[in-house]
């Protein structure tokens, strides 16, 4: 058994996906598990992909390879579909079900993917699915940007990473403005709640 895991997140710019690499990687500095971790940006501030891979464990290299993703985190659906490649058979996908149609779709160039459809192809190519509305679950919380924190939630309640809940509380608490905090702990919570009745 390898102690590493393989974490891919995918994101639309502007979505708090660089917020989330970075509570996760203080949450993985509270716990004491090594953690690389590299970014690889499109036209970000344009509403363009992020792509971050985080390899918790003794790895040598933060590059994730086709089919090597432990773990595949989508804040976007089209994104997480996209993404499918760097999974296997084993993978959990944690999925945003709210679309962020790109700049294509809505110049009429291009077709969005019918969600139960896309829900359909992703989990016959992995081992789990979780699937949730993390806008309506962030606008629960109070904020709707707080959908990073409704996704960790979920993420760390399928108990693939080697970080606790209790980590990534702290990690948010440390990592968000005091004003935000409150907010982003009861979005983690709903997220969490929401994934453990999948």
């Amino acid at each position: 058994m390898s102690d590493i895991t393989r974490l891919i997140i995918v994101a639309v710019g502007g979505q708090g996906n660089l917020l989330a690499s970075s509570v996760l990687g203080e949450a993985a500095l509270l716990a004491g598990i090594p953690l690389r971790m590299s970014e690889i940006h499109g036209m970000a501030q344009r509403g363009g992909v992020v792509e971050s891979a985080l390899v918790f464990g003794n790895a040598q290299s933060t590059i994730i390879s086709d089919g090597e993703a432990d773990v595949l985190l989508g804040f976007e659906p089209s994104e997480t579909l996209r993404a499918l490649n760097k999974c296997n058979a084993r993978t959990v996908v944690i999925t945003n079900l709210s679309p962020l149609p790109p700049f294509t779709v809505a110049i009429g160039k291009g077709v969005y993917p019918d969600i139960t459809k896309l829900q359909e192809l992703i989990r016959a190519k992995t081992a789990r699915l979780i699937a949730l509305n993390a806008v309506d679950l962030a606008k629960t919380a109070g904020n709707v940007l707080s959908v990073n924190m409704v996704l960790l939630g979920a993420l760390i309640q399928t108990g693939i990473l080697p970080v606790t809940a209790d980590n990534v509380k702290t990690a948010i608490r440390t990592k968000t403005k005091a004003a935000f905090v409150d907010i982003n702990i009861k979005a983690f919570d709903l997220g969490f709640e929401t994934a453990s009745g999948q």
